[in-house]
């Protein structure tokens, strides 16, 4: 291929020179080809060892004057039918025009502004335009495709230096990552390792350090086990390996293929070393780093972020952390661990008003939200780009209710959202708490279902005296007890502080009426219903009346899931039942219906979200739960899934 011309002081230290002219030389680099002997051996280990692109191209084409001490490369080739081409090229159609030049640096600039322009003009055809990856990266691309037989659509994400250990013999080379492959290549004294393996059957990856292999990466598959080490910088080249194994398996669970984020920005000088796809991958990690943080719906993209501190009135201090925007949502987490974490969305925002600044409080922004409830932020560094921002927000951010309906919604900062308007209207019908989901909520179901409106705790609730529970039953009380001590002192619904007494209530247990709203407030299953109003009823229409091999099973199960629970002795529990399995299995056909035996009471529906969990609505299969039995039977834990990387 055509190189831009770059200089090359000495041009015979490697290389044998097998045709010349007055103004351009071949050469065929030494050890390829016959009789290689040891100075092939050393030649190659070299290329491995300090190439920043694996093995050096075995052909060459130097542009060079009678008078000058200086080459310059013009292009290479792999196949000495590739090289030939191009200097069958560069004789028919340039050798006559130079001989007509008198100075010989007219000549050079001449033959390097030629090659520029085809090289602009392959480009130009081959790329669209504000999409061109650098020369040096687009060269590593072409060269690990040849090397290991990978098809055009396979796009190299990045590529590093290190050492893969057969053996205990490290070997010095050259690590590719691609989309859909991890491939290594390395050439030692005639000792030559290539690896290809797909992430898909990658089972197990990690950082280690022992005293056999120092800091290093291990890939297992179902065949092998292999060693990577002496990374530049390991703990990025781990991050890439372990998002490119997730989305191997995302879409293996989805049969979608990785597509490039269009809408990503493209910066205008982009970097030599860097690729447009790991700049697009580095910004999904970006995304999907805030969005589990947070627990927010699949689709929400953070906006930016910045340095402030939270006033939280349950213990009457100023909290330093960094507050993160996105469309939809004002997010906050402390800089130290589990000490403080918010999520308002901007659904539920009716004033956002800038305080007056003071020494002890500088640059402060109050939030309300419709729930009584209002955030104090300072310490801001730039406040009235973030308060706008806000406010543009504020101004595309739909009414979005479960049920549907809703129109756009409109909030002007320092302002509240008076009583009378549209607005404020539709926040009133639209609740901001799971637990009071069921009474504001149309069913869209089929034969309207009770189930629809209402768990089935509810619909079975048992009422029994508090002197007949007994201590398991006691115990219930006690726990349901804290938790509204705790909804006193920290909130309730979407809003509500979470520190860590949070967690500490959580581990010790969720009390049986309080299991449905907590675990769509701590799963993100609450805000994925209100992102998509009406998800659930549209699955259960498409999927009644389709049959296959997991409706078959899920008949077979359901006369005898929780048989002791009086909500599935009766055909409404059963149904209900029904409909929320086939509508699973139908949303993740890949999936399917998970049966899980001897388990305690509820895992067995539980399993419903497992192996789903980094597929972009997983939290789907807790909401659809949630629907119809009110999460009466779920833990709040997440539910156990095959994990490809520790």
């Amino acid at each position: 291929m055509w190189l831009a011309p770059e200089e090359v002081l000495v041009a015979n230290a490697l290389w044998v020179t097998e045709r010349a002219n007055p103004f351009f030389v071949l050469q065929r680099r030494r050890g390829h080809g016959k009789g290689g002997g040891l100075t092939g051996l050393l030649v190659g280990t070299l290329d491995v060892v300090l190439d920043s692109s694996a093995r050096v191209a075995p052909f060459r084409i130097l542009h060079q004057t009678q008078d000058s001490q200086v080459y310059w490369t013009v292009a290479c080739g792999s196949s000495r039918k590739e090289i030939t081409k191009h200097w069958e090229w560069l004789e028919n159609n340039l050798l006559q025009t130079l001989s007509i030049f008198d100075n010989e640096e007219d000549i050079t600039t001449f033959v390097k502004g030629k090659i520029n322009g085809i090289i602009a003009e392959e480009n130009k055809n081959l790329q669209p335009q504000g999409e061109e990856d650098p020369g040096k990266f687009k060269e590593a691309e072409l060269k690990m495709r040849k090397q290991f037989g990978m098809p055009e659509g396979e796009k190299l994400v990045n590529y590093y230096s290190c050492s893969y250990w057969k053996g205990r013999v490290p070997r010095q080379g050259w690590l590719y990552l691609t989309v859909n492959h991890l491939c290594f290549y390395s050439f030692l004294l005639g000792k030559e390792v290539s690896l290809v393996v797909q992430w898909v059957d990658v089972t197990r990856l990690e950082k280690n350090a022992t005293l056999l292999f120092p800091e290093s990466i291990r890939v297992d598959t179902r065949d092998q086990e292999l060693f990577f080490s002496m990374f530049l910088n390991i703990g990025e080249t781990f991050k890439l390996m372990e998002q490119l194994a997730n989305l191997a398996m995302r879409q293996l669970l989805d049969s979608e293929g990785f597509l490039e984020d269009k809408a990503l920005p493209r910066p205008a000088r982009p970097h030599r070393n860097i690729s447009a796809l790991k700049r697009d991958l580095d910004a999904r990690a970006k995304n999907e780093s805030y969005r589990a943080t947070f627990r927010l719906p699949g689709d929400e993209r953070l906006d930016g972020h910045t340095s402030c501190t939270l006033w939280t009135p349950f213990n009457k201090l100023h909290i330093p952390g960094q507050m993160f925007i996105s469309s939809n949502y004002i997010c906050f987490a402390s800089k130290e661990e589990d000490a403080c974490h918010l999520i308002i969305p901007l659904r539920e925002v009716t004033i956002v008003e800038k305080a007056d600044s003071s020494s002890v409080l500088p640059s402060p922004l109050s939030i309300s939200t419709r729930s009584k409830m209002t955030f104090l932020f300072a310490n801001l560094k730039d406040r009235d780009f973030l308060v706008q921002k806000i406010s543009d927000f504020l101004q595309k951010t739909p009414s979005k209710q479960p049920s549907g309906l809703g129109a756009g919604r409109k909030a002007s900062v320092s302002n509240p959202v008076p009583e009378s308007s549209p607005a404020a209207q539709e926040a009133s019908e639209q609740p901001s708490n799971p637990s009071s989901q069921c009474g504001g909520r149309q069913s869209t179901l089929p034969q309207e279902a009770p189930t629809a409106s209402q768990g089935l705790l509810r619909l079975f609730q048992r009422n029994t005296p508090v002197e007949d529970l007994g201590a398991k039953g006691a115990k219930e009380k006690m726990k349901e007890e804290s938790w509204h001590i705790h909804f006193f002192e920290y909130g309730r619904g979407v809003c509500m502080y979470r520190t860590a007494k949070t967690r500490e209530l959580v581990l010790k247990g969720i009390p049986e009426g309080l299991r449905g709203e907590l675990w769509l407030l701590f799963s993100g299953a609450w805000n994925e219903m209100v992102t998509h109003p009406g998800y659930y009823a549209e699955l259960v229409e498409k999927s009644t009346g389709k049959y296959s091999l997991a409706t078959e099973e899920i008949e077979r199960d359901l006369h005898r899931s929780m048989p002791e629970h009086p909500a599935f002795q009766n055909e409404l529990g059963i149904a209900a039942l029904r409909r929320v399995l086939t509508a699973y299995a139908f949303r993740n056909p890949t999936i399917g219906y998970c049966q899980v035996r001897g388990l305690s009471r509820g895992t067995e529906t539980a399993s419903l979200t497992r192996g789903s969990q980094n597929s972009p609505l997983w939290p789907w299969a807790s909401v659809m739960a949630s629907h119809t039995f009110n999460c009466a039977l779920f833990p709040l834990e997440k539910p156990n899934h095959r994990k490809r990387c520790n």
